[in-house]
């Protein structure tokens, strides 16, 4: 009887307990849903159905990452639609993407990557280590943008499902490095897709609605492999202007806005539900002096005298996107990065003195055509006065749009440019190349610079490798191939209740994932 008893008590108490846990978790998980708190012990995010819009300024030609050129593609799917075998954090430092983890052999030619496991495609497709040797294969038999970091990719095989090879036929230090950017996007072979208006990848969003030029709509990816996305969906808005941005944001057609122009600040005007983020970007703003014979600053002493004579602290003073002073061609959040600005501090005594040596008149009679992009009118309008008032040049200040510039910037037809360097050339690597390639549009020629920068690049470990673009910088600043202004801000406005949104080189790369309204 005692027995029966306890069995009975003890059965109640399992009821009651039962019944106390799971009203607890209802009371959490509704405090949890109606306070945006996402996180339950030991059971992760809880996924919601909140919505987000994002207005940006450039919308992508298509929706074909493989072969559609500049950076609003890569915002708008790298990292949320498709994935990389490595990918880059905030800080521009690499994480485990992918691959969970890589080894590198001693002379730096064998590359081994292990896959996550249980990987898959949204359309539920697994993705495995053949889909990589396919990608990779195709990148490079296709010519996709960025291919040609790839260059020295001898062979790739997957020696089972979790594991891929890469074997290089030379050092590649950079290779890590393309490989968390396009060249190492993973896509699905199994796939026959119009990639112009349709994307498969394996991130955490698909793309449910595409308005070529106007919108795209991210819905979380329901079978991601990993941590699901924060919201249900995001949906990206493009816009002819940052006025229209503005506006969008105080009617709250968007929670989340990255303007284009310096003076973000306006925008706002006070408004107590916006705020300005500023963050760091690779973007770098510069003088590129043409260095061929047909230039005046093919002479290092002009070149020199230039830089010791413009007042770089005071220009950036007048733009509200200057970051901080820039001495070379290498950002802060790049790798190899030095400050340099201490070689040639603002000292018009010097400059002049460097000067004297043409004679009065001949810098005002020598031709000067200077190239300045339209969203830069000001700051170019600033430099051309200094050029002028200090120097006596007598400045021809073209404004133009992006294509004008690069198209004559390749034909020679400037003398300076006002250029902005985004990090990343058009292969893939590091922009600070185009100081030892002689056939870019900045003819610039230095022995010294072209082999140490050979020199990093046979670099077989990271820390060689910084060393090696530091050393080149170094030279490249002092022979003054261009004067580095300033690094930009990166920059974006949201709804002081929006959490989760990137600060950092929001120009090339915005995840997604973690954004949430509160």
């Amino acid at each position: 009887m005692t027995q029966h008893k306890t069995h009975d008590a003890a059965r109640r108490w399992s009821i009651f307990a039962a019944v106390a846990t799971a009203l607890f978790a209802a009371i959490w998980l509704g405090w949890s849903q109606l306070s945006h708190q996402d996180i339950l012990p030991g059971i992760g995010p809880l996924q919601t159905n909140t919505t987000v819009a994002v207005g940006l300024r450039q919308a992508p030609g298509s929706l074909d990452i493989r072969t559609q050129e500049g950076h609003a593609i890569d915002q708008a799917l790298l990292g949320n639609v498709y994935e990389t075998l490595i990918q880059r954090d905030q800080s521009n430092n690499l994480k485990p993407g992918l691959a969970r983890s890589w080894k590198v052999s001693k002379d730096a030619l064998t590359y081994t990557f292990t896959l996550h496991s249980a990987l898959r495609f949204s359309n539920g497709h697994d993705l495995d280590a053949s889909d990589v040797v396919w990608s990779l294969q195709q990148s490079i038999r296709k010519h996709y943008v960025g291919w040609q970091s790839l260059g020295s990719l001898s062979s790739v095989r997957n020696p089972d499902s979790s594991t891929v090879v890469i074997i290089l036929s030379k050092p590649n230090p950079a290779l890590l490095r393309a490989l968390a950017w396009r060249p190492g996007i993973v896509y699905d072979s199994q796939a026959p897709i119009d990639y112009a208006n349709q994307a498969i990848g394996s991130g955490p969003f698909i793309v449910s609605g595409y308005d070529a030029g106007r919108s795209i709509t991210l819905r979380r990816n329901d079978s991601y492999w990993s941590d699901p996305a924060a919201s249900s969906q995001v949906t990206l808005r493009y816009y002819a202007d940052d006025a229209s941005l503005a506006r969008a944001l105080r009617d709250s057609s968007v929670s989340m806005a990255i303007p284009t122009g310096p003076k973000i600040e306006e925008l706002v005007a006070e408004d107590p539900v916006l705020k300005v983020v500023d963050g760091m970007s690779t973007q770098k703003v510069l003088l590129a002096y043409k260095g061929s014979t047909d230039s005046i600053f093919s002479d290092l002493h002009v070149r020199q005298a230039t830089r010791y004579m413009l007042d770089t602290t005071a220009l950036m003073r007048t733009q509200g996107d200057a970051a901080q002073q820039l001495g070379g061609p290498i950002s802060p959040l790049e790798p190899g990065y030095e400050d340099l600005t201490g070689l040639f501090p603002h000292d018009e005594a010097k400059a002049r003195s460097m000067f004297a040596y043409f004679g009065p008149r001949y810098l005002g009679e020598v031709p000067f055509t200077f190239l300045v992009p339209q969203r830069d009118q000001a700051l170019g309008e600033a430099i051309s006065q200094e050029l002028h008032d200090k120097i006596n040049f007598t400045v021809h200040m073209q404004v133009v749009d992006d294509a004008t510039l690069q198209a004559r910037m390749a034909k020679g037809d400037y003398t300076v440019a006002l250029l902005t360097m985004d990090g990343t050339a058009i292969d893939g690597t590091d922009d600070a190349e185009y100081f030892a390639d002689t056939k870019s549009p900045l003819r610039y020629e230095n022995g010294a610079a072209q082999q140490q920068y050979a020199k990093a690049m046979a670099a077989t470990n990271d820390d060689d490798y910084r060393e090696g673009m530091k050393a080149y910088a170094r030279i490249v600043s002092q022979d003054a191939a261009s004067d580095w202004l300033y690094t930009r801000k990166s920059r974006v406005i949201v709804k002081t209740k929006l959490a989760g949104y990137p600060r950092n080189m929001v120009d090339q790369l915005l995840p997604l994932k973690d954004l949430l309204p509160r």
